[in-house]
């Protein structure tokens, strides 16, 4: 989900790093190896992990028993996969973790353009050096990051992009225009015997959907009147979003044919597993406690359930993880500008997160102008929810009455914790109810239990049992 990239280990990391030594297809056979088919590769290696109890699919928070197990089959059956839903879901991810099943190294013939595997060269030039070479045919070793491929579908995507086209270059040198040599590869043939992942593919001009189906189905290439029979041995999947799908884009039918397997993604379903992401993703430059994580993802969950949120276009997990960065940047702010040491993130922090937020998510027509009240009222509620979830054995009426009889309490973005705590209302029993609360929400810096109180007070003034009042970054509970 949301930040796409698989930075975080994979179970098959620990794996040797080091190529294995064959450098010539005479010591690839003394050595025992054998040729696989990438399908069979891919199966060996689910197999592997799912009978050792490994998760192949590290990272992925609240699909394991929706989306995870529909993809395994699809892997299984040998299918090509699209996957469809709204954006922010962790298409891409799931993807790209597809990398994790191939073996860590594979030989490949030294020098060929389409990474042909040494017992099976496919092409004129490589089945030419074979016959020549024989034994000694040069092998080389490519990691299997090497063997992942991948394009964002534009408008402007060209079939010699996907499929190859005539480089003149090579008829100016002499080659006859009929000559296979005469051809520019393009990714889908150079991702051979490899994954080649098409992002937004409703994206693509019909007619390089067209020009897609051969591949897909007989696995030659076309191009430009000629035929090549290439028998190319590439797994290719694709996300679509399924608004595009059906209205901006489409995926032309026989092209959504010739995928095997047409698999829906979705938001978490659980709340641990919308904190899970956003912890997993965001880059926080300061500490964030749990509770204001969880507000962030009950945010998140609330604008996905609005009747004001356009839902066609979904709320991503972009939007918390962004929202996450955004509280933590707030506190190092603070940090740097005040002099604390240790720069923890308040809930006072996460009204600065709306005020960047909005052109993230899309209303539904007749709620233009409102985007601002929506957002505010729907954190509102998130916060509600999280104070009844942590704080509900927690007497608050000391504190109340404190403040009804005239003690207020100051905090904002440039007010440090340490003079937030300092000026505290005396309750008259030694800091007991402060310490409950920091004990309830598991705060113990400075920083954690000034973010405690202050969400207490946030709760009661929603419970409309105090007073608020905020002006110019400053807000004064009483």
């Amino acid at each position: 989900m949301a930040h796409d990239p698989v930075d975080s280990p994979h179970p098959f990391a620990e794996q040797a790093t080091t190529a294995p030594t064959a450098r010539t297809v005479g010591e690839l056979r003394s050595s025992g190896h054998e040729l696989r088919s990438l399908r069979q590769e891919l199966r060996d290696n689910l197999l592997a992990a799912l009978r050792e109890g490994r998760d192949p699919w590290p990272g992925m928070h609240g699909l394991q028993a929706t989306v995870i197990p529909q993809l395994e089959r699809a892997i299984l059956a040998g299918h090509d996969i699209v996957l469809l839903g709204e954006r922010g879901q962790g298409k891409t991810r799931l993807l790209r973790s597809l990398v994790g099943l191939l073996d860590e190294w594979s030989p490949v013939l030294d020098g060929s353009e389409l990474g042909e595997h040494p017992y099976q060269p496919i092409t004129v030039e490589s089945r030419r050096r074979a016959d020549e070479l024989g034994e000694d045919l040069p092998v080389t070793w490519r990691h299997r990051d090497e063997r992942y491929a991948e394009k964002l579908a534009t408008p402007d995507t060209s079939v010699g992009d996907l499929i190859g086209d005539v480089d003149p270059m090579r008829v100016a040198e002499g080659r006859r225009l009929g000559d296979p040599e005469t051809i520019h590869f393009g990714l889908i043939p150079r991702s051979h015997r490899g994954i080649v992942a098409v992002n937004e593919l409703p994206d693509l001009a019909e007619r390089i959907q067209v020009a897609m189906l051969n591949v897909m189905e007989e696995r030659d290439i076309q191009i430009r009147g000629y035929v090549l029979r290439l028998p190319l041995d590439v797994l290719v999947v694709a996300s679509a979003n399924p608004e595009d799908y059906t209205n901006r884009g489409r995926i032309i039918t026989p092209l959504k044919d010739r995928f095997g397997a047409e698999i829906r993604t979705h938001y978490p379903v659980e709340l641990i597993d919308e904190m899970a992401v956003i912890r997993q993703e965001a880059d926080l430059v300061a500490e964030v406690p749990d509770v204001l994580v969880e507000i962030l993802a009950r945010f998140t969950r609330g604008l996905r359930e609005s009747s004001s949120v356009d839902q066609r276009s979904g709320v991503s997990a972009r939007f918390s993880i962004a929202g996450a960065e955004t509280v933590a940047a707030s506190a190092l702010h603070r940090a740097t500008v005040r002099g604390e040491e240790d720069p923890v993130a308040r809930l006072v922090d996460i009204d600065t997160a709306v005020d960047v937020l909005g052109g993230k998510v899309e209303l539904e027509a007749g709620e233009e102008g409102r985007g601002e009240e929506i957002l505010t009222h729907l954190l509102r509620l998130a916060t509600v929810e999280a104070v009844r979830e942590h704080l509900r054995g927690v007497d608050l009426a000391p504190l109340v009455t404190a403040l009804e009889e005239g003690a207020s309490v100051a905090t904002g973005e440039r007010v440090t914790a340490a003079e937030m705590l300092q000026a505290l209302p005396d309750l008259g029993d030694d800091g007991a109810l402060y310490d409950r609360l920091a004990a309830a929400l598991d705060a113990e810096s400075p920083g954690a239990r000034a973010g405690a109180v202050e969400l207490a007070l946030e709760g009661l003034f929603l419970a409309r049992k105090v007073g608020k009042e905020s002006s110019a970054g400053a807000t004064v509970y009483g």
